[in-house]
């Protein structure tokens, strides 16, 4: 019996020495980090700011994330490289790029959106005629190839533009500020503040979203496949980069501002400073359904609303399976509310 109770204790003693020296074992040494590749839309600026937010200041690598951004630029096809599986996450315009890569059978979907406003203006001059939106149906309109085929027909649909009054917007602002009689499109985050530095007046903003065209913008894509096989992945890369954006807009931005001018080195801080204030005064990032959902918000009401908005104005066929094209399943949690200052 002594040698039985003495051999249990040698035993139990051994394995408290071996539990303690694996705690502190795995204390001591970093757990690897998942490597993510995140390719964004454009060359670094504000509007990817929370992103940059969440890789300086170690919110990324406290969800278990080594991420690189990978910025865009005018000829680089970032959803070919999320297709192909050379970017793990990209981010898109807005929703109507999301349905258009399900008609394409392209395997991506949309897991959140950053934006719950498209930052798409139209501006216009400091004119006292020019008050509502309708009083710019008197005016020539600078719009792109692309914005005409799109949210220049739902303009069209609902408000009853014509393409008589439009002319090629080719991201050149001369025409515009020569004519007092036209209007030109552009991102309230962006053009205006060139507007001002260059012309020296402040234009008038009609904020698309504020009449009507409710698309989700700044989308966080992904492959069907990643969400298939490391949903966890994805559901750390959501988190992690909502918590970036509140802590971006409402904390300490300075090092993520100066990453940003790092990966773009034109980027002025007067122009990052316009673009983080016009994101909360007209809220793009948070306003709507962020603030009990979070940041990151999609709803399927909201998502139906605005196919169906789309489909009227003959932007999407009627027949397109639009649910396709997102999922609510890594969002709507509330995560990073509590980073909120207190309104």
């Amino acid at each position: 019996m002594g040698r039985s109770a003495n051999g249990s204790g040698l035993i139990r003693l051994l394995g408290s020495i071996f539990v303690a020296y694996g705690v502190l074992f795995s204390a001591g040494v970093a757990q690897p980090l998942d490597r993510v590749t995140f390719a964004t839309n454009w060359v670094a600026q504000a509007e990817h700011g929370g992103f940059y937010q969440a890789v300086v200041d170690g919110t990324y690598k406290a969800h278990g994330l080594d991420v690189t951004i990978r910025p865009g630029g005018p000829n680089v096809n970032h959803r070919l490289l999320l297709a192909s599986g050379r970017v793990d996450f990209a981010m898109t315009g807005n929703s109507l790029q999301s349905f258009a890569a399900v008609a394409q059978g392209v395997p991506t979907v949309a897991v959140a959106a950053i934006f719950q406003k498209d930052p798409q203006v139209l501006i216009a001059h400091p004119r006292r005629d020019i008050d509502r939106f309708e009083d710019l149906k008197g005016l020539t309109l600078y719009i792109s190839k692309e914005g005409l085929a799109s949210f220049f027909q739902w303009m069209k649909h609902d408000f009853g533009f014509s393409e008589r009054q439009v002319r090629p917007y080719t991201f050149n602002p001369q025409p515009f500020l020569a004519d007092k009689r036209s209007a030109m499109q552009g991102y309230v985050t962006s053009e205006p503040f060139a507007i001002e530095s260059q012309a020296g007046f402040k234009p008038k903003l009609f904020l698309l979203a504020d009449q009507g065209f409710d698309a989700y913008s700044t989308l966080i894509e992904t492959r069907h496949d990643v969400i298939e096989t490391s949903p966890d992945l994805v559901q750390r890369f959501v988190d992690a980069s909502i918590i970036g954006w509140m802590n971006y807009l409402y904390g300490d931005n300075s090092e993520a501002n100066a990453r940003i001018r790092r990966d773009n080195p034109e980027m002025t801080d007067a122009a990052i400073a316009y673009s983080i204030a016009q994101m909360k005064a007209f809220g793009i990032v948070d306003s709507g359904d962020t603030g009990k959902l979070g940041i990151g918000a999609m709803t399927d009401a909201r998502m139906r609303a605005f196919f169906e908005r789309m489909s009227r104005a003959g932007v999407v066929r009627a027949d397109l399976d639009y649910r396709r094209s997102y999922t609510t399943r890594f969002v709507n949690r509330g995560i990073g509310n509590e980073l909120r200052p207190s309104r």
